[in-house]
């Protein structure tokens, strides 16, 4: 049987236009929905219409002044919060609809609704901290939907997951003292914000809960997959989350101008179809995806629909074949910084 799995989109995310010169642009939505309208990605997925947060869920993160910051800027034109960060008048909806939308899909996934489900949303969020945007990122949705999973929904221990090639500081800030929320992150070295090394492991209770893995350029469909199988797999089989939530972005494909990583589409099928079989082992297969970065429109529209059909099992990549092909000596390498470090906590393959 086909899985059902859920697809968050709306006119509402085209509407945030940052200004010239960003690479956020509703392009990026636009070339993944017309994507959606491909004669192989009919009738499988079940819609999840946009929903707006309440103002009390987005306080389950972020600071009533900074609420109201971004609040201020409805209506308005073009403001700015740092020099790549700004808000226009539709950008405060927007952020609202994102986060009160995937909300929406963690609810319906843990009741068991849907199997799982992908938030295709703008503006992105992992880089949003308590009380700054950052990063093109207004509200953090991921660390608001952790929360809400918790406070709301009653789920004692949530699994993060972060691919984006840049790291999310505002994610792991949100959750560095707390054992209750694991945050790995995958990442490129020495990439903006400049933070997500691998001594940083978290603190006080929350000590080995964060899981950096900054690596350098070059690593690629197998050495990632490898990553996942090897490294997050143990981990979170020994962690037992009751849900997964995944900080996905496509800027790690080679074609990407941000970056400097080689991943394909078949490596994004390829690090979901590993992240679903810790899901279907430890939490009933309860997964929700929320999009960050990712800037080459056609590898983005390319790579969404690989991890789309993976999701909903129209695909089935052979995880154990694509991880045996990874470089050794990237491999060394990661293995041993990340083992050296959190070695005392978990169960390493």
């Amino acid at each position: 049987m086909t899985l059902k799995t859920g697809i968050l989109k709306g006119d509402i995310f085209l509407k945030h236009i940052p200004g010239d010169g960003c690479p956020d642009t509703p392009k990026r939505l636009k070339s993944i929905y017309s994507m959606l309208n491909d004669l192989d990605m009919q009738d499988i997925f079940v819609d999840i219409l946009p929903e707006k947060a309440e103002k009390k869920s987005i306080l389950l993160f972020h600071t009533h002044e900074y609420f109201e910051k971004i609040a201020e800027t409805k209506g308005k034109e073009l403001i700015a919060f740092t020099a790549d960060t700004h808000a226009g008048e539709d950008t405060f909806d927007a952020a609202l609809y994102a986060t009160g939308g995937l909300l929406k899909a963690i609810s319906q996934v843990v009741a068991k609704k849907i199997d799982n489900a992908f938030a295709l949303i703008r503006p992105p969020g992992h880089h949003a901290e308590k009380s700054r945007a950052m990063g093109y990122c207004i509200f953090n949705h991921i660390a608001l939907g952790a929360i809400f999973a918790q406070k709301i929904l009653k789920l004692s221990r949530i699994l993060i997951i972060d691919w984006d090639i840049h790291h999310g500081n505002g994610t792991q800030h949100a959750f560095e003292r707390d054992p209750s929320v694991l945050f790995f992150s995958v990442h490129q070295d020495r990439l903006f914000p400049g933070t997500g090394n691998f001594t940083e492991t978290g603190s006080g209770a929350g000590e080995g809960y964060t899981i950096n893995l900054p690596i350098p350029k070059g690593y690629g469909d197998a050495e990632y997959t490898s990553i996942f199988e090897h490294l997050l797999a143990p981990v979170a089989e020994q962690f037992a989350p009751e849900l997964i939530l995944v900080s996905a972005g496509f800027d790690t494909h080679k074609d990407d101008p941000m970056g400097g990583m080689r991943m394909t589409a078949q490596g994004f099928a390829g690090i979901t179809a590993s992240i679903k079989k810790m899901a279907d082992k430890v939490c009933g297969g309860r997964i929700v995806y929320s999009l960050e970065g990712g800037y080459n429109c056609d590898a983005l529209s390319e790579a969404v629909k690989a991890v789309l059909k993976e999701m909903s099992g129209i695909t089935c990549c052979d995880v154990s074949a694509m991880a045996a092909k990874a470089d050794k000596k990237k491999m060394a390498y990661v293995v041993r910084r990340c083992s050296d470090v959190h070695k005392h906590l978990w169960n390493f393959i």
